[in-house]
């Protein structure tokens, strides 16, 4: 399954349902696409420790280049590897652990951006699962 011409959202589901697979916590896409031209989506997840934060990332990474074709064309990480960022241009996927999640809070400083559901990012990228029955 290879789409180079996903669109955006859909893109962002995708992205989404990769790290549910790798059970990251507290998945969240916002659509940043009217109060922001830093990207169209941010997707945020959680991660119980750094290691898990460290592996959700790269899983992340790997599973883009893998189907669509994607390298990020920005990567970054704190020091001590609780936040790593992927910029994709049209979505940005902030990992952090789940300390620093509370800590930085992106979803209120964000709560201009509208959300999508779970059950719609669910549903959008349910062919992305590695659990599909497909």
């Amino acid at each position: 399954m290879e789409e180079n011409n996903i669109n955006s959202q859909d893109f962002a589901c995708a992205i989404a349902q990769f790290l549910d697979d790798k059970l990251a916590k507290d998945i969240t896409i916002l659509n940043i696409s009217h109060v922001s031209s830093l990207a169209d989506y941010f997707v945020i997840a959680s991660g119980d420790s750094t290691p898990q934060v460290k592996a959700l990332m790269e899983n992340t990474k790997d599973k883009v280049k893998k189907i669509f074709k994607r390298l990020p064309s920005r990567s970054e990480n704190d020091v001590k590897n609780r936040w790593n960022l992927l910029d994709y241009g049209d979505v940005v996927v902030h990992i952090l652990h789940k300390d620093e999640r509370q800590t930085y809070a992106l979803e209120k400083f964000w709560s201009h951006a509208f959300s999508i559901s779970e059950d719609e990012w669910r549903n959008s990228a349910k062919e992305y699962s590695q659990y599909s029955n497909d």
